[in-house]
């Protein structure tokens, strides 16, 4: 009998699924825990063995608390709306759904392209997903609650005498009795008062506008990170280094009409909540500085280009500071190049300035900007301010350091008490539109700006002379109130989330438009599937992907989707354009879990009363100001409207490491002819003469080489330059003038070996990937072998260091990949993929097995277990519940190995120790665990027998193996029991016949005994 691990796993899995073996019930007598993964997006790459660590470690986790006697819900789903179905889309002309499924379920798409299918791939590694809870966010039956969840959004407005979200009709009820004077709640800046007569007399479109402005959800023309390139405005999280995160295009900041949600009502909650979860501080400080609640006050200063004897005419600047106290050290002002005012009050002789700068900002990224502390730039927009005490006129400026989405998009600029203004200011020093710095601290700062909050008194400040931080604030405060030019005020960097994307493959709008006005869909009527549509790209217009749509209007009367022809804005209107933003599905799922067949509700009370929240969330730490900071927001609102039993979704969260590829590099050397091939036709077309050579990795670390730069060792070069001789026949003048660089290449694993690194240099020239160079040369070690360097990338298919779990699975068995991915280092650290290191792991499930079976079958038997095989196994038992209750579970594995060895030698084949130790295992190697179960002759399965309780007795010595010494040399050992005291010990080393025969006769002079450590006879 032999250890088949495709077998044995293939069998368990087939059990499994036909007996539903971890399915969830949503009412049990036994405690629920709830253990949930980030749901993956279904790419055509498929998995790579970095993507199940974090799944391994939570059905670890499950498998154990099934153990335990928990109703463990364990669920699993796709992300399955995005941007790259949408891409692949445009760029082949297959349908998103089409290829989404295929990704999900296996297949070869319209391309030819063979696609293993992540369900496939994920039962192949035996988690123990409850596949009768699957959820896709691009099924209509799925975003059917997603859209309902919009409307819930669109018909609340935030309360903030109450702290909750309402239903929007209580708001018109209190307009029509009081009007809005009245009204505390989170809306739109700026808006005019009205009494309950007036709304009273509003006509209804009227209304509705108004209404609009306290709506959780709204139309706004806002700024957003618009990428033409893909058609799209995207999310902060969505753009990497002012560029697109998919496909590389560059991100220009645009004003467009967007729907928004006001994640900024919840800013104080979100953080508040932080304090009752358990989550890492990093993630915690994550969230915390996202949200950047300030406490300050705001300033209007007037526009003295625009100062007006009419009040209602004058414009303000109003600025946000967390230091109102230096309000007598203004030295200039700064705008956003976006903010509303730039316009109006930029001078005739500053215009064609002010407009290029404009220009040349909107090609960064807010993210770009708020990162980049070094670059100083900006543009002084020919206009001032009035200082509101001092009357004096302030320069305002424009500069991309200021953001128009945080705080009011302006800054008064106090440059002795801020780094940035006091860089900004020397930086413009000297030009016009910029004043000399004020010092307004009884502090040196001729080299560098005072920003600390005490130790210092001002000065130079009028009425604040003399005071510190805390009552210069409160006085200064006070004063602006009294002359109507600010007030006290705390401030969060959080902004509403846009919640509008330009593109296809989302979820569609449940909404309708009367007169330019939304109208929500009757929850009735949903979902509104997403239409067919012959182009995935925007109309010739400009109007996102929908507009292509022959089939996107509402018709009031039937209550049914119907032709674009047949809207006549009587009866039959358009429809939303945009679609969903990728995080609208995933700010819900888990509640779906909970009731994933309800056709009616998103989850019934019932479910949710029961399950309420997850006990363990875990998945990756970039997700941290994105997903998860939306998916908070939406599991409040929900709680407000009574929908959500919790406060806050996620309890517990664990964030995994990256699993790291080990990229290989072949080396190319490239020729240039000095400076004299630029420019010259006949040099650059001999140099296409001359053949690719590759240069051996460890040549050239033993000619200390540094790569990706100039090939400078002379040995090495004259061994190039020969190597070149003898292919061209180039003349040594030419070749005297080459000038070899050299530059790394990434290299497809399957062309080396990976234990030695060494290339297959005929496999190598015939890859298709690698075509160019099938006449290439190889300058190879003594030994004529090509090694290639090795280096640790993030896995990766463009860097070809990608290894998939179905080839590991195929080679050495699903178990062997779960161990080892266990085994790699702790859950939370990045670590290095190394495939050498997992034929360790598959030999120690071998030799696992040998304890159970042999060539000729089981050799278990029921002779009773030693104290050595008891103190092993209840080792083991104590340590693995430690490790899996501490996620430490890197050391759960090498402590199986520690015992299987010990076992091994100690020639234990007791079932009272192997029974208990397969189950132990079972968490971490379940398919091998399930087959030793059955071996033994059990039935049914392994997953819900109780976990091996730890008894400490059998860890408790009784006896200690003393060295015993001869004036401090150990002659011999021997064992004795731990409760004898000195003299007992004494009488019996002394009687010893060893002891005997090392005094030949002699009365020692001193004994030496510490019970439990040492015996020394003396003399």
């Amino acid at each position: 009998m032999k250890y088949n691990p495709n077998e044995i796993e293939a069998k368990w899995q087939k059990y499994w699924l036909d007996n539903a073996t971890f399915k969830a019930e949503n009412n049990s007598e036994k405690p629920k825990y709830y253990v949930l993964d980030m749901f993956p997006y279904p790419s055509g790459a498929g998995l790579h063995v970095g993507h199940p660590l974090g799944y391994i470690a939570s059905d670890v986790y499950s498998r154990y608390k099934r153990h335990q006697g928990f109703n463990v819900l364990h669920p699993m789903g796709y992300d399955s709306f995005g941007l790259p179905a949408e891409q692949y889309a445009i760029q082949t002309g297959q349908r998103p759904e089409d290829t989404t499924s295929v990704n999900i379920d296996g297949g070869t798409d319209k391309e030819g392209n063979k696609i293993a299918g992540y369900r496939k791939q994920l039962d192949k590694i035996g988690f123990s997903f409850d596949w009768s809870r699957e959820v896709r966010t691009s099924n209509p039956d799925y975003y059917k609650h997603t859209q309902w969840i919009f409307i819930q959004l669109f018909n609340s407005w935030y309360n903030k005498n109450s702290d909750k979200a309402e239903d929007i009709s209580t708001l018109v009820s209190i307009f029509s009795t009081e009007g809005n004077v009245n009204v505390n709640a989170v809306c739109d800046e700026n808006i005019e008062g009205f009494t309950a007569n007036e709304w009273n007399a509003f006509a209804k479109e009227q209304q509705e506008k108004i209404l609009l402005q306290y709506r959780l959800t709204y139309l706004a023309e806002t700024e957003v990170n618009w990428c033409p390139g893909l058609g799209t405005v995207l999310a902060n999280d969505e753009i990497v280094n002012g560029v697109s995160e998919r496909g590389g295009f560059t991100v220009v900041r645009k004003k467009m009409t967007q729907w928004s949600m006001r994640i900024s009502a919840y800013a104080e909650r979100l953080l508040q909540g932080l304090n009752e979860i358990d989550w890492s501080e990093s993630i915690k400080e994550s969230q915390r500085n996202w949200i950047g609640k300030s406490v300050g006050a705001t300033v209007s200063f007037k526009v003295e280009s625009q100062k007006s004897k009419v009040e209602s005419d004058q414009q303000y600047i109003d600025v946000f500071t967390t230091r109102p106290d230096t309000i007598f050290g203004v030295t200039f002002m700064t705008l956003a190049p976006e903010h509303e005012l730039v316009s109006q009050i930029t001078t005739a002789e500053q215009k064609a300035e002010v407009d290029a700068y404009i220009e040349k900002t909107s090609k960064r990224s807010e993210r770009e900007r708020m990162a980049d502390v070094k670059t100083i730039s900006g543009v002084f927009t020919g206009a001032y301010a009035e200082h509101p005490f001092t009357k004096e006129p302030i320069p305002v400026w424009i500069g991309d350091y200021v953001l128009a989405g945080y705080g009011t998009g302006a800054v008064m600029a106090v440059p002795c008490g801020d780094e940035r203004d006091y860089a900004f200011a020397n930086f413009f020093k000297g030009q016009q539109g910029m004043s000399a710095i004020k010092n307004i601290f009884d502090k040196d700062i001729s080299e560098a700006a005072f920003g600390a909050k005490e130790g210092f008194q001002l000065v130079d400040s009028d009425f604040l002379n003399g005071l510190d931080y805390k009552k210069g604030t409160q006085k200064v405060i006070e004063e602006l109130e009294k002359i109507n030019q600010g007030k006290g005020k705390i401030n969060y960097r959080l902004r509403d989330a846009v919640f509008s994307r330009q593109r296809y493959w989302g979820e569609p709008f449940p909404v309708y438009y009367v007169n330019g006005l939304p109208q929500m869909i009757d929850a009735q009527h949903l979902p509104i599937i997403l239409p067919e549509v012959e182009k995935y790209l925007p109309t010739e217009e400009g109007l996102p992907p929908l507009g292509n749509a022959t089939v996107w209007a509402w018709d009031s009367v039937q209550c049914s989707v119907v032709s674009t022809q047949l809207v006549d804005n009587v009866t039959v209107f358009p429809l939303e354009l945009n679609t969903m933003p990728g995080w609208a599905g995933s700010s819900w799922y888990w509640m779906r879990y909970m009731d994933a067949h309800n056709e009616n509700e998103f989850a019934s009370k019932d479910a949710m009363a029961y399950w309420e929240s997850v006990d363990l969330y875990i998945g990756g730490s970039e997700h941290a100001t994105g997903h998860l900071l939306y998916s908070r927001f939406w599991n409040k609102f929900l709680k407000d409207k009574g929908f959500a039993p919790t406060e806050e979704p996620f309890k517990k969260l664990i964030n995994q490491g990256m699993i790291l590829g080990m990229s290989a590099f072949v080396y190319r050397i490239s020729f240039t002819y000095g400076i004299a091939s630029e420019g010259n036709n006949e040099v650059v077309e001999t140099l296409k003469k001359i053949p690719t050579v590759f240069i051996s990795h460890e040549k050239l670390k033993k000619n200390d080489q540094v790569l990706n730069g100039l090939l400078s060792t002379i040995k090495l070069k004259d061994e190039v330059i020969s190597i070149v001789k003898k292919r061209t026949q180039l003349s040594d003048e030419f070749l005297n003038n080459l000038v070899p660089f050299i530059s790394g290449i990434h290299v497809d694993l399957k062309v080396i070996n990976e234990i030695t690194n060494e290339l297959d240099i005929e496999t190598f020239k015939n890859h298709p990937l690698y075509s160019d160079y099938k006449d290439a040369e190889f300058v190879t070690e003594e030994n004529g072998k090509y090694i290639v360097g090795r280096e640790i990338e993030k896995m990766s298919k463009s860097k070809y260091n990608v290894v998939t779990p179905d080839d590991i699975c195929n080679e050495y068995g699903a178990d062997t990949l779960r161990l080892y991915e266990m085994f790699l280092g702790p859950l939370e650290q990045a670590k290095p993929w190394n495939t050498a290191g997992i034929s360790g792991v598959f030999g120690f499930l071998k030799k696992l097995c040998r304890l159970y079976f042999d060539d000729n079958g089981l050799i278990v038997t029921n002779d009773e277990p030693t104290k050595d095989n008891l103190k092993s196994l209840h080792k083991t038992i104590k340590k693995v519940a430690e490790d899996i209750e501490g996620f430490s579970f890197n050391t759960s594995v090498s402590q199986f190995m520690i015992c299987v060895n010990e076992l091994s030698t100690q020639n234990c084949h007791s079932r009272a120790i192997l029974e208990p130790l397969a189950i132990t295992i079972s968490p971490y190697a379940p398919h091998i665990a399930e087959e030793l179960w059955s071996l033994l002759g059990n039935t049914g399965s392994i997953a819900t027998v109780a976990f091996p309780a730890f008894e400490a007795k059998y860890l408790v010595e009784s006896e200690k193996e003393y060295p015993v010494s001869f004036n401090g040399k150990m002659r011999f050992t021997m064992v004795l029991p731990l409760d004898l005291n000195k003299e007992q010990i004494e009488e019996i080393v002394m009687k010893d016949e060893r002891t005997i025969k090392q005094l030949e006769g002699r009365t020692p002079n001193k004994v030496i005994i510490v019970p439990g450590k040492i015996i020394n006879l003396v003399g």
